[in-house]
C-alpha cells in the first residue's frame, strides 16, 4: 500500500510539473527600414513564404514552414519604444541548416548571389557558406557533418 501511495504521489507531481512547461516557439525579429528589399531577398533568393504582412510588419517562414522570422519598420507609432530603434547592421547572424548545402550553394550561385564565405568544410563538422541579407545580417547556410578525427 505504501508503494502504491508513493507511485500515485509521484505520478501526480510529474503530471503537475509537465503542465508548468509551456510550449514555446521562437521568432527572431529585426527592425529595419528595408522591408521591401528584405521581402524580395528572402522570398526570391531563399524561397521563404509570407506568413503575414502589413505596411509596417513582415512575417516570413522557411519553405517547409518550420521556422519564422519577422521584420518591423522602425519608429512606427503603433510600437512601444523598445521596438522603435532600427538594427544597425552589426552583431547578428542567422544560421539556416539544410540537408544538401552543396545543392543550395549551386542554386544561389546560379541566381547570382554574392558569397561572403565560399563553401568550406570546417574541422568541427560544418560544411557551410555565408551570404549577407539587405540589412547586413550574415546568413550561414550549413549542413552539419561529423567532425574530423
Amino acid at each position: 500500500m505504501r508503494i502504491l501511495l508513493v507511485i500515485a504521489f509521484s505520478l501526480i507531481l510529474s503530471g503537475t510539473n509537465a503542465q508548468t512547461h509551456l510550449k514555446m516557439k521562437l521568432n527572431a525579429g529585426i527592425i529595419t527600414e528595408k522591408l521591401a528589399e528584405t521581402k524580395e531577398f528572402y522570398t526570391n533568393i531563399l524561397d521563404f513564404g509570407v506568413s503575414f504582412e502589413n505596411d509596417f510588419y513582415l512575417l516570413l517562414h522557411t519553405p517547409d514552414k518550420s521556422a519564422e522570422i519577422s521584420f518591423l519598420q522602425p519608429n512606427h507609432p503603433s510600437q512601444k519604444p523598445i521596438f522603435q530603434s532600427k538594427f544597425n547592421g552589426k552583431g547578428m547572424y542567422i544560421t539556416i541548416e539544410v540537408e544538401e548545402v552543396d545543392k543550395m550553394y549551386k542554386t544561389l550561385k546560379d541566381k547570382g548571389v554574392s558569397m561572403e564565405i565560399d563553401i568550406v568544410d570546417e574541422p568541427w563538422g560544418d560544411r557551410h557558406f555565408a551570404i549577407i541579407d539587405p540589412n547586413g545580417i550574415g546568413i550561414d547556410i550549413v549542413t552539419y557533418t561529423q567532425p574530423e578525427e
